[in-house]
């Protein structure tokens, strides 16, 4: 199921003229959560997400790949995006993460720092000065930290 649902999300969106970011699929036992982030060299809009969810939606019904009943969501991946896989750790070198993983690392699961190196199999975080080797098949979910991104206030007098 799981190649067939990848074909088919992938097909999909980029049949739309959109780039698929990745996709989490999360069943429960009466029903599952299907996420997809879409992204767009012009940023996406709301028009953008609903033409991806109705094409997916009706896709997904006709090939009936889900055996529950599910929601669909499809969004922006957001400046807070999260990061499937290599390729879009390596674009992101040098910010900060936020990565929680299925397995414990050094006695941790969850690391906020600095991302430090990227290769085939795993991501290295800069934890306040101490760097953590993290496999990417024990990352549960990884995603940018906007740290460095603060509304602006602007000056004058208050009334």
């Amino acid at each position: 199921m799981q190649e067939k649902l990848d074909t088919l999300i992938n097909t999909t969106v980029t049949g739309l003229g959109y780039e698929l970011w990745g996709y989490e699929y999360r069943p429960q036992i009466e029903s599952a959560l299907l996420r997809v982030f879409i992204d767009a060299e012009q940023g996406i809009t709301v028009d953008d997400c609903g033409r991806v969810s109705n094409q997916l939606g009706a896709a997904l019904d006709v090939d009936d790949l889900i055996p529950l009943a599910y929601i669909l969501e499809v969004s922006s991946p957001g400046l807070d995006r999260v990061l499937f896989i290599p390729a879009h750790y390596t674009r992101y070198l040098g910010r900060q993460i936020k990565v929680r993983t299925r397995l414990p690392v050094e006695k941790r699961r969850n690391f906020v720092g600095k991302l430090v190196d990227v290769n085939d199999e795993q991501i290295s975080v800069d934890v306040e000065g101490t760097v953590y080797a993290i496999p990417y098949d024990i990352i549960d979910r990884g995603r940018l930290v906007l740290d460095d991104i603060r509304p602006q206030r602007k000056g004058g007098k208050h009334a």
